[in-house]
Order: C-alpha cells, then structure tokens, then sequence
C-alpha cells in the first residue's frame, strides 16, 4: 500500500524547484555580465530571501505567532518568543529570539561570525535552539543583504 502524500508538500517543492530554476537563470546571466549593479544587489537580496525564509526557516523562530498560532507577517523576523521547548531540560535554551529584520542588534562582521563560523557575535557558543551554521561568505552576505533590506522591529 502506497503512503498518501500531501498535495501542499508538492505543491511546496514545485514552488521552490521553480525559484531554484529562476534564480540559477539570473545567476548565469549576471555571471556572463548581463545584470546591472542594481540588479545584483536585488538578486543577493532574493537568494538571501530564499535561504532565510526557505532553506534555514528563520521565522519559526524569530517571528512571533499571532492568535491562531500563524505567523504574525506584520512583524517579520522582529524577535520572538521561543514557542518550543526541548523534551529534557537543555542548559541554557534560550527563551527568546532576537530580532533579525534590519539587523538591529549585531554589525554585518558580527552577523558573519555568526553565520560562517557557527559562533556568536563575540565568539560565544550559540544557545539552543538556534542552529550553528559554516555558510559559504557568499551565503552569508546574501543573508545580511535581506535582512538589511527589511524594516527593523517597531517599538
């Protein structure tokens, strides 16, 4: 017997194989010197948009929930309170994720640290549940350009 697989599950891939595909086509023709400087800087954003947003997910974490457990789009990676909690008890999970829209609380040399060195902005070991990550510094610029590129938390 064959499992059930969800339409919206395929519906997501296609989607996103659909971005791969659009986005490799930008990127051959900005490599071939196709693209104008304000085009590479909107397509670092985009690839930055597709690693936040899909590939790392960082508003599960980072975004807070509105009352029926959604994500509050209307505060958009502007720090949250962490929702989940480990099944055993996790020295020093942290409690709350910081806001990322804007890059308000770190320098793009402390963002970098984060992202390609898996440590945290003065070298400190990240607290769970955030992920540590080793990006590629191509990656992690793509990552800081869309995050600059959002509005900063309201307050």
């Amino acid at each position: 017997m064959r499992a059930k697989t969800s339409v919206a599950y395929y519906d997501g891939a296609v989607v996103a194989a659909l971005a791969a595909v659009a986005f490799v086509g930008v990127l051959l023709a900005s490599a071939v010197g196709g693209a104008s400087p304000a085009d590479k800087k909107r397509l670092e954003i985009e690839r930055g948009r597709y690693l936040v947003e899909e590939v790392a997910r960082c508003a599960e974490c980072h975004t807070p929930r509105d009352a029926s457990g959604e994500l509050d789009r209307q505060a958009w990676l502007q720090g949250a309170t962490i929702w989940i909690q480990p099944a055993r008890d996790i020295a020093n999970w942290a409690d709350q994720a910081p806001p990322l829209a804007g890059l308000p609380s770190l320098t793009e040399e402390q963002m970098e640290r984060v992202l390609e060195k898996g440590v945290g902005p003065e070298g400190e070991t990240l607290r769970p549940p955030m992920h540590t990550y080793h990006l590629q510094p191509a990656d992690a610029q793509a990552i800081i350009a869309y995050l600059k590129s959002l509005p900063p938390p309201r307050h």
